[in-house]
Parts: structure tokens; C-alpha cells; sequence
């Protein structure tokens, strides 16, 4: 018969601490601990007492498995230390496969929360606790499908559904009122200096003006021009056909301006510019007539072929082109009309001196008539509400005579002069009908600019319907779009400005009017325009002259100590940065938004946070102003930083 070894314990035994364990002890009691087995195996034993009492079957299964019977008695010391060792296997073995699990637990919750967030940006949940008294509703449609898709999530309806495409429905009602907070409790702050400071570039100074050349005699006959579209539009062309006049080694004709059913304002030349400082100043570089000698006035030039309209020039065309198809035209019948000229001319590649008259035309020779530059120093100095001290283009905007009048002559020298910030809000319907672009209106805005294309720009209103043209989202997405009132002024409390602001808004008729300006004017209730600052008496003389009136917008912004863009593609954003630039002395900053990635910032309007927000529009600005040397191919106007138009000193 065998002998029972004292260290080996009985099946049956086993078995019953097992049950034991799985139905938590109720069978028996626990066993005496001896005081002397201390260490893993005592902590386990300890801790599945606590286990057995709570009921907790799996664990305490686990801690039975890892020690035995904690009744039998070891008194063979190998052997002891044998059990020891398999118990410390076993206990390292069951550790290793709870942080496993718990591993794979914690991948399986954060995978659910990814997926949650990813609904969250398709747009269709919110995302708790955003401060709900800042957070209203913009699109309550928006609320309706989040219902139903969480009631589909919870009854386990599964729905394959690919990536969708980023859409924006015109709203920013969340940001809006997100930025209406911030500066609310910001307004007391100091705003980012470099706001109201441009990059240095001290080594840049005006130098078109200077001359190398001898006069043209402009024998080879007359170039008269009609030039097109907006004031600024026309500023354009009037210098481009001085470089052609003077290529030609032809007279020019005093330009003209055609009328136009978009601006319906009948101003010539001579009732914007100083036609005669106009004809002096360019005398150096070519020959300037107010009218075609009498001999040639009776010519039918449509007759003898030598009107040349914007179709015939190609866009941008070089100077061999007018070399080689102009000039024997004009040799033949020794005058020439061009007929809706407009960016007819290449920038680049073309003679230094004709580059540079190119500038001097902009720069130097357009002066403003006396009542614009009159009416424009008064509108600056009420929007600097008085001062002490001249902005380095006040001369050359309002001439040396008028910049007196920005002047307060009462105001000492410790008189501190308001700052001011201008934005261009190229947001009128032709731009807006232009663009094809949408902004939010629903069905109305979409018949109404359909009918604006129909009549202003009825070869664009073709092309929509013979060919496949860009989506709205595609154009926003790659910044295409101008900026509407609501997103150019979430740019201007993301980047920083006080509530207190003072905003002057260039743009005659914006688009929706005063209701899509209410953003604007909610936020910044220090905005003004020019019919708010100057009176029905003082803007008289420019009623009913677009072209008039845009040149006071002009003014004031060249003029402001802060100027923001909100559409690259403006001709007026684009003279009045390089009017700043060019007469600025490195101490006028411009905000030129990079519209593509704007864009893709506000399409996150649904989800992204404030600070975020902020965080991503400063750097967006941040990385376009630095002092950039004109890039080949680019405008002279816009870009005047090239050896042609200003010289560096460095």
C-alpha cells in the first residue's frame, strides 16, 4: 500500500478548493496562512481572499491555478523552492496576459472614440460640452440627421459609407460666435504688434522716377486707346499703352475710358487724373496730344482696319507681338485705336528702361484731380481722427498741397493719432456672379447671379452650360472664392484685432447688403465706410461716379496704417499694396490671406476649437508677409520690389 507523501495534495482536495474558488468559498473555510511564506505567493493568497469575498471568479480562478493549495505542507526545502519558481512562472505568465488584455481593451475603446470623431468631422454629430451659450445652432438640418444617424448607431444598423467630400453651406455660425467671445473678453488686451508692423526692408527706396534714355519723337504716328472696366482696371492699361507708345516711338492720344454697364459711370481721364501733369512729366519718354491732328480725325479707322480691340491682342502679349503686327499697321496708316485695352501687355519678358516707365506711369505720373485729393484728406484725417504726423504716402495720394489738411494744427506733439485698419471687401455681384462661386443663398442667390451672368457676362453664362465647369466647393477649395463679410471678419478676430478696432470697409453695394455686413459691424462696432464719414455735401460732386468714388476707397486704404485684402485677384488690393510698398518705407504692413488654405481652416467650421482656429490663421498670414522681390512674370503694381521700379541699397 502506498504511502501518502505529505507534500503532494489529494485530487479530491483539489477539486474541492477549485469549487471553492468558483463559487466563492461557500463550501469550506479559508485555509490558515502561515506567517512565514511572505512575498508573491502571500500577496496572491491574501488578495484572492478579497477576490472570494467579492465574488470576482475569474481572477480568483487564475490566483488558485497560480498557487496550489495553500494547505499542504512543503517541508522539503528543494522541493519547496521548486514550487516557488513554477509559482513565480505562473504568476509572471498570468501578469504578461493582463496587460495584454487591458492592452487590447484600451486599443479597442480608442478605436470606438476614433471612429466617433471621425463622425464628427463628416458633420454629423456635435461634440459635447463646447460652451453651450457660444455654440448656437447654424444649420439646425444639421441636427436633424445626427438624430437620426446616433438612433441608427444604437438599434445596430451598419451603413458602408466612403470618406465624404468637405461641403460648405455658407453658415459660420458657431465660429462667429466663438470669435464674438474671444473678443469680448480680449478687448481690454494688447493686440500682436506685428499687426501694425511690416517686415524690414529699409534697403528698398523708390527710384522710377530716375531716366536714362532720350526722349521719343513718336513719329511713327497716333495710338489712341479706349481702356476698359473699373477705375483701377483702366489705371492699368493707361501705363501699358504708355510702354507700347513709347515701343512704337508713337504719340499718344490722351486715353479715354469706355463706359461700362457694370460701373455705368461716364468719368474720362480727365476727371480722375491731372491731365496735365499727366502730359509734363511723361515728356521725357514720349509725346503726349490731348487730340489726333485735324488731318486725321475724319479717318474711319474701323474702315481701314486699324481698330485693334482685346481680341485681336492676346493676353499679356510680348513686345514682339506689337513689333511685328502693330507697327506696320500703324507705318501703313499712321494711326491706331485700341479699343478695350486692358492687361494687353506682358510683364516679363521686357526691356529694363520700358519696365521702368512702366512704373513711373503708376507711380509718379497719375495724379489725382484737386477735388478727389481735397475730399480724400479729409476722409483720412477723420478716419486718424486728427494727428500729428504725415504716413509717408499722404504727399503722393493727396499731393503736397491737401496733405496739410490730414494735419490737426491744434494737436501737440504728444497728440497720438488713431490707428486704423482699411479692408477691401471685393464682395459686389459682379465679383460675386464672376467668381461661380456660392455663398450660402440658396436657390435666390443662385437665380439671381444666374441672371446677372446672363447680361453682364454672357460668354461666361455660356461656358456653364455648354461645358463642365468647376463645382463651387472645388473653386473654394482651391481659393478661388472671394472672401464673403463672415469669413473676412473671422480672419480679422483671428488674427488678433481689438473689438475696439477702428475698421474703415472699402467696396461700394456689397452683395446682401447690410444684412451680410451685420457679421462685420456685430463684431467690429468701430466699422465705418466713406458714406458714414464724409457728409451728403462733401461726397456730392461724386454721386453717381463709380469710378469717382472707388478712388476715395483707394485713398483711404493706401493711406490706412493697416490694410487688409480679402481677394489676391482685385486690381484695387493689388495698387494699393504696391502703392504701399513703393512709398511705404517698409512701415505700412499688408494682410494678404492665402486663400487657399483659409479655406481649408474654415471648412473644419463644425469642429475646430478657437485657439486652433487662431493658431492656424496667424500662421497662414504670417507666411505671406515678408519682404518679396517681384517673381518673373508677376506685376510691376502689385510687386514693385524689383531693380526696375525701386533700387536697393544694400
Amino acid at each position: 500500500m502506498a504511502t501518502e507523501r505529505p507534500d503532494e495534495e489529494k485530487p479530491e482536495t483539489r477539486d474541492v478548493r477549485v469549487q471553492d474558488l468558483i463559487h466563492g468559498g461557500g463550501g469550506g473555510a479559508s485555509p490558515v496562512q502561515s506567517p512565514t511564506r511572505l512575498g508573491p505567493g502571500w500577496f496572491s493568497e491574501v488578495a484572492g481572499d478579497k477576490i472570494r469575498n467579492t465574488g470576482s471568479d475569474f481572477i480568483g480562478s487564475i490566483l488558485s491555478w497560480i498557487n496550489g493549495d495553500p494547505n499542504r505542507s512543503l517541508k522539503n526545502p528543494v522541493k519547496r523552492a521548486k514550487r516557488k519558481r513554477i509559482r513565480t512562472a505562473k504568476t509572471a505568465a498570468c501578469v504578461i496576459a493582463l496587460v495584454g488584455f487591458f492592452i487590447f481593451v484600451n486599443w479597442f475603446m480608442l478605436s470606438q472614440l476614433h471612429e466617433g470623431r471621425a463622425w464628427l468631422r463628416r458633420g454629423f454629430s456635435k461634440k459635447p460640452n463646447l460652451k453651450p451659450k457660444l455654440n448656437p445652432d447654424p444649420n439646425p438640418s444639421m441636427k436633424r440627421v445626427s438624430v437620426k444617424v446616433s438612433a441608427n448607431v444604437q438599434h445596430g444598423e451598419k451603413k458602408k459609407m466612403g470618406k465624404p467630400k468637405k461641403k460648405y453651406n455658407g453658415t459660420y455660425g458657431r465660429l462667429l460666435a466663438y470669435a464674438a467671445h474671444a473678443l469680448a473678453e480680449g478687448q481690454n488686451k494688447l493686440e500682436p504688434k506685428e499687426l501694425w508692423r511690416e517686415p524690414k526692408d529699409q534697403a528698398w527706396k523708390p527710384c522710377a522716377d530716375q531716366r536714362s534714355w532720350k526722349p521719343s519723337d513718336g513719329k511713327n504716328g497716333y495710338i489712341m486707346v479706349t481702356a476698359n472696366g473699373g477705375i483701377n482696371q483702366q489705371r492699368v492699361a493707361v501705363c501699358n499703352i504708355v510702354v507700347v507708345a513709347r515701343m512704337l516711338n508713337a504719340t499718344l492720344v490722351v486715353p479715354k475710358f469706355m463706359f461700362s454697364d457694370v460701373w455705368t459711370d461716364a468719368s474720362q481721364f480727365g476727371d480722375i487724373y491731372q491731365v496735365e501733369h499727366f502730359i509734363k512729366y511723361l515728356s521725357p519718354d514720349i509725346r503726349i496730344v490731348k487730340k489726333l491732328p485735324k488731318e486725321l480725325q475724319s479717318l474711319d479707322l474701323e474702315a481701314i482696319g486699324s481698330v485693334v480691340t482685346d481680341i485681336d491682342v492676346m493676353k499679356e502679349a510680348k513686345p514682339g507681338f506689337y513689333m511685328k503686327h502693330i507697327l506696320p499697321l500703324l507705318l501703313k496708316n499712321r494711326v491706331v485705336h485700341f479699343f478695350g485695352f486692358g492687361n494687353r501687355l506682358a510683364f516679363d519678358p521686357i526691356p529694363f528702361e520700358l519696365q521702368r516707365l512702366r512704373c513711373r506711369c503708376n507711380f509718379h505720373a497719375l495724379n489725382f484731380v484737386p477735388k478727389i485729393q481735397e475730399t480724400g484728406a479729409i476722409l483720412v484725417r477723420r478716419l486718424r481722427d486728427s494727428g500729428s504726423h504725415l504716413a509717408p504716402v499722404d504727399p503722393y495720394l493727396v499731393g503736397p498741397k491737401f496733405a496739410s489738411f490730414i494735419l490737426d494744427k491744434k494737436a501737440g506733439p504728444l497728440h497720438k493719432a488713431s490707428k486704423y485698419l482699411a479692408v477691401h471687401l471685393r464682395f459686389e455681384i459682379d465679383m460675386v456672379a464672376h467668381s461661380l462661386c456660392y455663398f450660402g443663398g440658396g436657390d435666390a442667390e443662385k437665380a439671381e447671379l444666374d441672371a446677372y451672368r446672363e447680361k453682364h457676362f454672357p460668354t461666361l453664362a455660356n461656358l456653364t452650360k455648354t461645358q463642365k465647369m468647376p463645382s463651387p466647393d472645388d473653386l473654394r477649395m482651391e481659393g478661388l472664392c472671394p472672401l464673403s463679410p463672415e469669413e473676412a471678419v473671422l480672419m480679422l478676430a483671428g488674427l488678433g484685432f481689438n473689438r475696439k478696432t477702428r475698421v474703415f470697409v472699402a467696396g461700394a453695394n456689397i452683395y446682401g447688403g447690410n444684412k451680410r455686413l451685420a457679421a462685420l459691424t456685430s463684431l467690429y462696432p468701430n466699422l465705418v465706410t466713406k458714406e458714414n464719414v464724409l457728409s451728403e455735401t462733401e461726397l456730392e460732386p461724386f454721386k453717381n461716379f463709380s469710378s469717382q468714388l472707388a478712388v476715395l476707397d483707394f485713398i483711404a486704404c493706401a493711406a490706412s496704417d493697416a490694410f487688409a485684402m480679402t481677394d489676391s485677384g482685385s486690381q484695387l488690393s493689388s495698387l494699393v499694396s504696391g502703392y504701399r510698398i513703393y512709398y511705404g518705407a517698409g512701415k505700412m504692413p499688408t494682410i494678404r490671406p492665402n486663400k487657399r488654405r483659409f479655406s481649408d481652416i474654415l471648412l473644419k467650421n463644425n469642429t475646430i476649437e478657437w485657439k486652433v482656429f487662431e493658431q492656424r490663421v496667424r500662421k497662414t498670414v504670417r507666411q505671406t508677409k515678408h519682404v518679396l522681390v517681384r517673381p518673373t512674370g508677376r506685376s510691376v503694381y502689385r510687386y514693385p520690389r524689383c531693380k526696375e521700379c525701386m533700387c536697393n541699397e544694400d
